[in-house]
């Protein structure tokens, strides 16, 4: 080694090595309050969302009864789950009509990441296997087969509910109906939609009575889901006849706008499978998206009233967190507006009824052609 080199870096060792000490030191810092930062936006936009909509979570799983452990119980039970996550993650039982799915459930066994044994009610219980699949691979066979997406961002449903008995009429709620109260839970999880139930407080009962309800009246009802903060209500009334069967109504009320079914089974839990199919399919129909190439350029969004890097980086991060926006990329910044170009799997239309359903991004028109969205930032 040259004599001078060898002094230059003798001299200089130490000074290049602290150097690279404090910029260790800082890119760790640097990483520890960007997370910390991300952490606490993500929790205030998931607060801000749940008002409005919730994020749920186990879209990819689901857990079946399974007849014993072998090898072909196992297969069975696969299927079966798979069938439920795609019903769950595309929002509409019409995808097991699909001739590509229908081909990949007969390879469910395969797609299988990891699998877990449970029993209920101890040892002489129903034997029941959880099924968890990977979220992409999902995500690429619905895309394949040309099925909707739901985003896991879902709006909350708000249910009242009236029987018909020997006692007169009662609302559903753990004290009259604790069953049938845990199976329309279960009903509703299975099919990826967040539920809500009344308190049945002093408030409540101030405002609605069983008989209001039981009317299915939607003014009534509208006025006592306020205070839930919801958008999107399922009222239901059911009796049972003299020869043993059950009658019921189910009225769905969002958007403006009431659909109304009425329905005669054999049990209750069928009339409560109706009212859950009756929420999903409808929410589904508007806010699952099917795989588009139209937006493959790019949607141009414009946000308004972000006047800090704590409020630009969550919505940043809250975009991209919406599976169907593969990059939310910041275009231009000026004074308190961003403009980002959102790369998805979707178009304008399409990505605004998701959108949306965050309450701090509130749509406003905006005077520039090029921008297809426009929000303003709710503080």
């Amino acid at each position: 080694m040259d004599a001078a080199l060898f002094q230059y870096i003798c001299c200089y060792a130490p000074v290049l090595l602290q150097c690279g000490l404090r910029l260790l030191i800082w890119g760790y810092w640097v990483l520890r309050v960007s997370r910390q930062i991300i952490v606490s936006l993500l929790l205030g936009l998931t607060l801000s969302v749940n008002s409005f909509a919730a994020v749920v979570a186990d879209l990819y799983s689901a857990e079946v009864a399974v007849a014993d452990n072998s090898e072909a119980a196992l297969t069975a039970g696969a299927k079966a789950a798979l069938s439920e996550v795609l019903v769950k993650v595309s929002g509409s039982t019409d995808v097991l009509q699909n001739p590509v799915l229908q081909s990949a459930l007969g390879n469910a066994r395969n797609l299988v990441q990891q699998y877990a044994y449970t029993r209920q009610q101890g040892n002489s219980g129903e034997l029941r296997a959880r099924f968890e699949f990977d979220d992409s691979i999902i995500s690429e066979m619905l895309g394949k087969a040309g099925a909707p997406l739901w985003t896991a961002n879902r709006p909350s449903v708000l249910v009242w509910m009236v029987i018909e008995g020997p006692a007169g009429r009662q609302f559903l709620n753990r004290e009259s109906s604790p069953e049938m109260l845990s199976r329309v839970t279960e009903d509703f999880a299975r099919r990826g939609v967040p539920v809500q139930f009344p308190l049945y407080d002093l408030n409540d009962t101030a405002m609605i009575s069983a008989d209001e309800v039981w009317r299915l009246n939607a003014a009534s009802l509208s006025g006592a889901s306020q205070r839930y903060g919801v958008q999107h209500i399922l009222a239901g009334r059911l009796a049972i006849l003299s020869n043993g069967s059950w009658v019921g109504d189910w009225s769905y009320l969002a958007d403006n706008s009431r659909i109304d079914r009425s329905i005669r089974v054999g049990d209750p839990e069928a009339f409560l499978q109706a009212g859950v199919s009756l929420v999903a399919e409808a929410m589904s129909a508007k806010y699952a998206v099917a795989p588009s190439t139209s937006a493959s350029e790019g949607v141009k969004v414009l946000v308004s009233g972000v006047s800090n890097y704590s409020d630009y980086a969550g919505i940043v991060v809250w975009l991209e967190g919406l599976e169907l926006i593969e990059v939310a990329n910041v275009e231009q910044i000026r004074g308190d507006t961003i403009q980002l170009n959102l790369v998805a799997q979707a178009d304008a239309g399409q990505l605004a009824a998701i959108i949306e359903l965050n309450k701090r991004l509130l749509p406003v028109r905006s005077s520039d052609s090029d921008i297809q969205l426009s929000y303003q930032w709710q503080k």
